[in-house]
């Protein structure tokens, strides 16, 4: 009876074999619905055209608008916030509330619309999110929003354009 062991060095080979039988880039494309998506072709110079400056240095760059200057801010009637960007459907007018922050913020996203990274500019981890479809920097989540979530999307309003209901 012949018993079977596996030493560190044929664990890492099996292992590898694994890696190698899934190309990484297969799995992510199946968790990126927007992954051939023509918006992610667009060179930065097409961006800085495209878009108004403040919006271009928010959406590509993950600059920050100054507090309570986005006309968005106010915006109360019924409709969509869209990425300004290239369109994609982000947050319901309904889940928008009144932070006290001075930027529009949310308490849900519109399901598949945002993706996530860590961001450690400021020192301490944060999450950052920005738009699935063109990857536009958003804004940043946090977790002392209200009811039903808990969550505040706070959003740049420069990166956002608003489509009435």
């Amino acid at each position: 009876m012949s018993t079977m062991s596996l030493d560190r060095r044929g664990f890492l080979a099996a292992a590898s074999a694994l890696v190698i039988a899934v190309p990484a880039s297969s799995l992510a494309a199946a968790r990126d619905a927007y992954a051939n998506s023509p918006y992610r072709k667009i060179t930065d110079a097409e961006w800085r055209k495209r878009l108004p400056a403040a919006s271009y240095r928010i959406l590509r760059h993950e600059d920050t608008e100054r507090p309570g200057s986005s006309p968005l801010l106010k915006e109360k009637r019924k409709g969509t916030f869209a990425c300004l960007g290239c369109g994609l459907p982000l947050f319901s007018s309904t889940t928008k509330y009144e932070s006290g922050t001075g930027w529009p913020s949310f308490y849900r996203a519109l399901p598949g619309a945002l993706a996530t990274k860590t961001d450690h500019k400021i020192g301490v981890p944060r999450t950052e999110y920005h738009c699935a479809q063109c990857l536009g920097h958003q804004g940043h989540v946090f977790d002392d929003g209200p009811r039903p979530t808990g969550l505040r999307y706070c959003n740049n309003g420069f990166a956002l354009t608003f489509v009435p209901a």
